[in-house]
C-alpha cells in the first residue's frame, strides 16, 4: 500500500509530466496537424512543380510527425489515466489482476495501471501497412506481364508513360549508360499500345480484311531485322504450308 508521501510524489511527478507534454504540444502548433495539409506546413500550395525526392522527404517527415503525435497523445492519455485512478483510490493496483504494482516500477513509470506481466507494451503487432500488400516490387499484384495471353493495361505501362515526362534517375545512374533520357524509363525499349512490331506498320479494315502495310521506319527497322536473321517472320520461319506458295516454282 503506497503512503500518503509516494502517492503525493507520485501525483506531483505526473502533473509535471502532463504540463510538459502539453506545453512542448502547443510550442509545436501541434506538430502542424492543425494544418488542412501538410503543404500548408512548408509554405506550399501544390505538388505540382516539386521534385519527387522532396515530395518523398515532406512525406517522411510527416509520417514521423504522426507517429510522434500519437506518441504524447498516448502519454497524455496513460497520465490522465492514472490520475483518475488516484482520484478512485485504485492506483498502484493493477487493472487486470488487481495485484500490487512494485513502487519500483511506479517510480520508473508512474503513468502505468498495470504491473508487468499485463503491460499492453508487450505485445508487438505483426501487422503490416495495408501499402505493402499492393505495392509489392515492382508493381505488386498490378503487374500482368507474367500472366499468359495477357496484354492488359496494367500499373507497369501506366508508369512507363509517365515516366517518359522525367524521374529522378539520368543515364549515369544505370549500371549500362544510357544514350538519351528516352531511356532511362522502364523497360523503354518495350512497345506501346501494341504487341509484335508489325502491328505498327500493318492494319486492316474493321473486318479483319485488306490488310496493308504502310511504310515507315519501324517497317525498315524490322524487315532489315528479318534480313539480318533470313527468316520471314520475327518468331521463326514460315511453315510448309505457308511457305511453299510463295516459293517460286523451278519449272
Amino acid at each position: 500500500m503506497l503512503s500518503t508521501e509516494q502517492l503525493s510524489n507520485l501525483r506531483l511527478q505526473l502533473l509535471q509530466e502532463k504540463a510538459e507534454l502539453e506545453e512542448h504540444l502547443d510550442q509545436n502548433d501541434n506538430l502542424g496537424f492543425d494544418r488542412a495539409h501538410y503543404h500548408e506546413s512548408v509554405g506550399e500550395l501544390s505538388s505540382y512543380d516539386n521534385h519527387p525526392a522532396d515530395e518523398g522527404t515532406e512525406l517522411f517527415e510527416r509520417e514521423k510527425d504522426n507517429a510522434l503525435l500519437e506518441h504524447y497523445k498516448l502519454q497524455l492519455n496513460n497520465i490522465n489515466k492514472a490520475l483518475n485512478a488516484m482520484e478512485n483510490g485504485t492506483y498502484g493496483k493493477c487493472e487486470v489482476c488487481g495485484k500490487e504494482i512494485p513502487l519500483e516500477r511506479l517510480e520508473a513509470l508512474p503513468n502505468t495501471t498495470c504491473c508487468i506481466e499485463h503491460s499492453p507494451d508487450q505485445r508487438t503487432s505483426n501487422s503490416r501497412p495495408q501499402e505493402e500488400g499492393v505495392l509489392l516490387p515492382p508493381f505488386g499484384k498490378f503487374d500482368m506481364d507474367e500472366k499468359d495471353e495477357n496484354v492488359a493495361f496494367d500499373a507497369e505501362d501506366a508508369w512507363q508513360i509517365v515516366s517518359q515526362w522525367g524521374t529522378s534517375e539520368t543515364p549515369s545512374d544505370f549500371a549500362f549508360t544510357k544514350d538519351h533520357y528516352n531511356d532511362v524509363s522502364n523497360e523503354a525499349e518495350e512497345n506501346e499500345g501494341y504487341v509484335e512490331d508489325f502491328e505498327n506498320f500493318v492494319g486492316n479494315d474493321m473486318y479483319g480484311k485488306n490488310i496493308t502495310v504502310y511504310p515507315n521506319p519501324q517497317h525498315e527497322q524490322y524487315e532489315n531485322a528479318l534480313d539480318e536473321e533470313g527468316i520471314m517472320t520475327s518468331f521463326g520461319d514460315l511453315p510448309a504450308y505457308e511457305h511453299d506458295p510463295y516459293v517460286e516454282d523451278d519449272k
